[in-house]
């Protein structure tokens, strides 16, 4: 069982931009634990929709289940059952690791897992009071992952490739779908416990890098309703009203 409690601000960046930051972040910067990894996952919503649709209202607070792995997995596996939660600007994320077969058996078929932790009490009370809870979304994505040299509290995390298919929701199928973004762009995330560091907000203010909200699960789901036209062009005019 692990909790994460932190501030998460998102940029779009082109690659030019990429570059740039990645140029200035050699003296700052240094590849996390993990540094490359393909990331999968499983979003779990209503019928209708109801917990990404109420995420794209933009309210006070939000939250979302899903079923994460790190490379494709296999019948063997172990993934990490998240319970993400979002509440006046603060991100707090509990997750779980769990067996594959447990994890499907439990979110899929809502056959309670045999280890009963504060996490899983926490999910199923969720899943109980949203009531059918089903597989909704597949998104996948390479990530670069760094922390500061100076500042190990500070994490940046680089996401492109990122994809998404409705169905085949299953983890173990492998890595494809549609793209959500253009196959340069990169979502850049700052992950922080208190403020930003004052020579990062000065290198974002001279690279004219600003921060947008973006949820992954969120476009994936405008898209798939038909709203792609609608938000290329947000993306390409540099728009900051993407949802979280």
């Amino acid at each position: 069982m692990k909790t994460f409690m932190r501030y998460e601000k998102k940029y779009m960046l082109t690659e030019e931009k990429y570059l740039r930051l990645m140029d200035v972040f050699k003296d700052k910067m240094e590849d996390d634990i993990f540094p490359r990894s393909s990331i999968c996952n499983i979003y779990f919503d209503t019928s209708n929709f109801q917990l990404i649709r109420n995420s794209l209202d933009k309210p006070v607070y939000k939250e979302k289940l899903r079923m994460r792995s790190y490379g494709v997995p296999n019948k063997n596996s172990f993934v990490f059952v998240e319970l993400k939660k979002k509440y006046d600007g603060v991100v707090y994320k509990r997750r779980e690791k769990m067996h594959i077969c447990d994890a499907e058996n439990y979110l899929y078929f809502n056959n309670y897992p045999k280890n009963d932790t504060q996490v899983i009490r926490e999910i199923d009370w969720m899943m109980n009071h949203y009531k059918n809870v089903i597989p909704s979304m597949y998104i996948s994505y390479d990530r670069i992952a760094m922390r500061g040299i100076y500042d190990n509290d500070l994490r940046i995390t680089f996401d492109k490739n990122i994809l998404y298919r409705d169905y085949n929701l299953d983890l173990k199928s492998g890595i494809w779908g549609d793209r959500v973004i253009r196959e340069d762009e990169y979502l850049m995330e700052i992950k922080i416990s208190g403020g930003m560091p004052f020579w990062l907000c000065r290198i974002l203010t001279d690279l004219s890098i600003y921060p947008t909200s973006f949820s992954k699960y969120g476009v994936a789901y405008q898209i798939n309703k038909g709203y792609r036209e609608c938000i290329c062009k947000d993306l390409s005019c540099g728009s900051r009203e993407f949802a979280c």
